[in-house]
């Protein structure tokens, strides 16, 4: 059973940056999943932000945060970072990990994870 600990959220001015980390735990085979960071804003639904392949070769991202954030992984240490820059207020939201365990393709649907972190929130001031 993979575990999800998401790290480094918090308050932030517009324009600024933050980055977030997610470790995973419990499943020695952590390139054997497809990692993801969704949101969520309070009364809206759960957004795509951005993924990964196993081997950190293939990335995407949702419309709205391309050229702004960058999404990364280190197998070596069971990690995935999502760095955020230029931030607007619009990112305010609680940040969750995902894993997609043997992908065949990288999902962009929240449903088609198997694996969440209990979230962390990241709030843009303006």
């Amino acid at each position: 059973q993979l575990q999800l600990l998401e790290s480094g959220g918090g308050l932030v001015q517009a324009g600024g940056s933050v980055r977030l980390s997610c470790t995973a735990s419990g499943d020695y085979s952590f390139s054997s999943y497809a990692m993801g960071w969704f949101r969520q804003a309070p009364g809206k639904e759960r957004e795509f932000v951005a993924a990964i392949g196993w081997s950190g070769g293939s990335t995407y991202y949702g419309d709205s945060v391309k050229g702004r954030f960058t999404i990364s992984r280190d197998n070596a240490k069971n990690t995935v970072d999502l760095q955020m820059n230029s931030l607007k207020p619009e990112d305010t939201a609680v940040y969750y990990c995902a894993a997609d365990y043997l992908p065949w393709t990288i999902k962009l649907l929240a449903r088609e994870y198997d694996y969440w972190g209990q979230g962390t929130l990241v709030t843009v001031s303006s």
